[in-house]
């Protein structure tokens, strides 16, 4: 248990300095670049923060849940699921209170709790299910912090501003079919993960099911996850 809590210790103030260093910093220079060409205002500024929200992607979530079974770093779930609600929590508390951290949060969505809030779910619910392994919910929240994260990142240099272009999930598609091909042999086949990283790039497309607004954060996990999960049951 001591162990566990060092490493979760590590992995938090790992996670804490992506939020509130690395992403600024990012946000900062991709707000520089967009006002060459978009000049000073709100356009710029969103740049900066999708752009920030992607790096938190890809270098806290999709990094930390790489590691957890990589380096086989917990027993149980309870901690890191743990860390993941206490980062929601931090996350939501600057929207009740107005005071955002503006280089990553949007005040039109808390999109940023919802991906905390998933992490934290699918550690936890992914190990049950899966009998003690880790593999089962890491796969699907890579899939949603490095394949959406690259997607948000190639969007946003081509058209400096958030969209839905297609080509976005063909850039997700390209990374997260070898992640899948490569680690779902830890739990059933790889075909399965590059089924699951198939409907996981369509998915991500869509952010509309009628006049509801759906958010990829949540629909990329649970979509790649059921696929896998099927999978194992049949293996």
């Amino acid at each position: 248990m001591l162990d566990e809590i060092l490493y979760a210790s590590i992995l938090f103030a790992w996670v804490l300095t992506v939020v509130l260093l690395i992403s600024r910093k990012s946000y900062e220079i991709a707000k520089k670049k967009a006002e060459l060409k978009l000049g000073v205002g709100e356009k710029a500024h969103y740049v900066g923060v999708y752009f920030a929200r992607k790096i938190i992607h890809i270098l806290a979530g999709g990094l930390v849940a790489l590691l957890i079974p990589m380096f086989n770093i917990f027993k149980t779930p309870i901690i890191p699921s743990t860390l993941g609600l206490i980062l929601a929590l931090l996350c939501y508390i600057p929207h009740k209170t107005g005071k955002l951290m503006y280089w990553f949060q949007d005040p039109n969505n808390i999109y940023e709790v919802n991906f905390s809030l998933i992490w934290a779910s699918m550690i936890s619910i992914g190990w049950v299910l899966a009998s003690g392994s880790f593999w089962l919910p890491a796969i699907p929240l890579i899939f949603m912090s490095w394949g959406d994260g690259v997607t948000g990142i190639v969007r946003n240099l081509m058209f400096k501003k958030r969209t839905k272009h297609w080509i976005g999930n063909l850039a997700m598609f390209l990374i997260c079919a070898p992640i899948g091909y490569l680690l779902s042999s830890n739990i059933s086949s790889p075909v399965s993960g590059l089924v699951a990283a198939s409907i996981a790039s369509l998915v991500e497309h869509f952010e509309k099911i009628g006049n509801y607004i759906i958010d990829d954060n949540i629909t990329v996990p649970l979509s790649s996850f059921t696929i896998l999960f099927i999978a194992k049951l049949l293996s």
